[in-house]
């Protein structure tokens, strides 16, 4: 694998020491005075990519050296696979035409000087295209792309294997970069993109092995996309989809205008540890109709905040949470490195709420309300293969749901003040539960099948927790409000050996 990466285990670097080296000294990284600087001492390691100037300082031997006002796509095109391109300081642009791009071929490789723009002029739709695979893009500052809604400025065409390694990618429209299989993206500042920082999804699937790590996703989806289209869910700081195989591993994710990590749609094996989540307008994590998880060592402030007040002022009582699991679960049969979701060793701080487990029961395989409507769980093909009356019976009934089970809660501590604005005494909760069944006609899961089975039968659990401040327990469905010795108490027993302000249980 290209420098050195590898897949990790939990708690081990993605960086082998010789990236770490060469990083070292490719890249010149100089402080910029002003950075606003994290609430706690824990928080210190956070990416700061954003408030760094970053470069390649001289051309390394045999690169080709492109001054400003060279035409990069036909230097690109003329010169042979695997060539080093320097892009000199200064800004560099593309032909004055929507299409004019550059297209790399397989092992290129572009670096930027300290103050190399790649200026897209609100012009160019991408910078680079093509589905060449090992593909380097270096140091470079690359804006104002006009990227369609859906697709992204760099890597395109998701060609495999890319590494996008200290850059910064602000100002464009539509998403930052597309994903391909084995990308690496290392240390970058990724601000104010108009829909995504990344968008890691290929037309048809198949996405795997991806390295999301020391970067500063901040600001993204200044399009306000979901107010553009009401429930279209194509907004965020990053959003998976279909993709087997992350590592999302100290980045600092904040003040995204919706999500800040969205995981949507049969996505399976992911890490998500030591990132510093905050300030996002919406949730922090949101884990939807995917599988297999591990949740771990990262702090959570102050995120919901904006997407919590809204819906309260209009009398929704839904738990908006800071980490949402809808419909999502642990599943043993499919390969991964754990067979749950594992939420643990994470810190909450003055979220709107905190955890959500969620299971829509109407929302199924082949069902109308369905809203990823061409999708079927990962256990069951073809999708009309869930239908009546062959869905009433195992193994069907069991495979066409995306089940919200295996989940664990737990090692984590929440802290929430009470005189959070605009509360109403709907903030402030964890919460496990679905609605009542009515939809499709046919649908087996109507009533509180599913309402009973996520709270009692599905294997969720939280235990050995700290909590300090008021919290309330939402269980079965939202009518169901519980103080925490009723969440204890039978039949719900919940946070077994958890901890309520300085009394402990075990």
């Amino acid at each position: 694998m290209t420098f050195g990466f590898s897949r990790r285990s939990t708690g081990s670097r993605v960086l082998s020491t010789a990236l770490s080296i060469a990083l070292s000294v490719l890249l010149l990284q100089v402080t910029v005075a002003g950075i606003a600087s994290p609430a706690v001492a824990s928080e210190e390691a956070a990416a700061r990519a954003c408030g760094t100037a970053v470069g390649v300082p001289s051309a390394p031997e045999g690169a080709e050296v492109v001054p400003p006002g060279t035409d990069l796509t036909d230097r690109t095109r003329f010169s042979p696979p695997g060539t080093t391109f320097w892009l000199a300081p200064g800004t560099h642009t593309l032909s004055s035409d929507q299409f004019g791009q550059v297209m790399p071929k397989d092992g290129n490789v572009y670096l930027g000087a300290p103050g190399a723009i790649l200026d897209g002029r609100g012009i160019n739709r991408a910078a680079f295209t093509t589905a060449a695979k090992d593909v380097v893009i270096r140091g470079l500052t690359i804006r104002g792309f006009v990227a369609e809604r859906d697709q992204g400025v760099v890597n395109h065409d998701s060609g495999e294997r890319w590494v996008i390694e200290g850059n910064v990618i602000e100002d464009n429209e539509g998403a930052a970069m597309m994903a391909g299989t084995g990308q690496r993206v290392v240390g970058n500042c990724l601000r104010n993109n108009g829909q995504y920082g990344i968008n890691a999804y290929r037309f048809g699937g198949g996405l795997a092995d991806l390295v999301i790590e020391g970067n500063e996703i901040a600001g993204n989806n200044t399009g306000d996309w979901e107010t553009k289209i009401p429930g279209c869910g194509c907004s965020g700081g990053v959003k998976f989809w279909a993709v087997n195989g992350a590592d999302i591993v100290g980045n600092w994710v904040h003040h995204n205008h919706g999500v800040g990590i969205w995981a949507d749609t049969n996505n399976n094996d992911f890490l998500i540890e030591d990132n510093l989540i905050e300030d996002n307008a919406s949730e922090g994590v949101f884990y939807e109709i995917s599988y297999n998880l591990e949740l771990v060592g990262n702090t959570f402030n102050r995120n919901a905040l904006v997407q919590g007040r809204t819906r309260a002022a209009k009398g929704d009582n839904f738990p908006v949470g800071s980490v949402y699991i809808s419909e999502s679960g642990g599943e043993p049969r499919l390969p991964a490195r754990t067979d749950r979701i594992d939420i643990r060793g994470n810190m909450f701080s003055d979220n709107w709420s905190g955890i959500t487990l969620w299971e829509n029961a109407d929302r199924f395989c082949n069902s109308p309300a369905n809203t990823s409507t061409l999708s079927c769980t990962a256990l069951v093909s073809p999708t009309p293969a869930c239908s009546d009356p062959g869905i009433a019976t195992e193994p069907l009934y069991s495979d066409c749901r995306w089940k919200t089970q295996r989940v664990s809660v737990r090692d984590n501590t929440f802290e929430f003040d009470s005189s959070m604005e605009g509360c109403l005494g709907l903030c402030g909760r964890m919460a496990v539960l679905s609605n009542y069944g009515t939809f499709p006609a046919w649908s087996p899961y109507k009533g509180a099948v599913v309402s009973d089975a996520v709270t009692f039968r599905q294997d969720n659990r939280w235990h050995d927790n700290k909590y300090y401040g008021p919290w309330t327990f939402v269980a079965h469905d939202t009518s169901r409000r519980l103080t925490p010795a009723q969440w204890q108490a039978a039949p719900y027993l919940q946070d077994v050996c958890s901890g309520f302000g300085e009394s402990e249980t075990c």
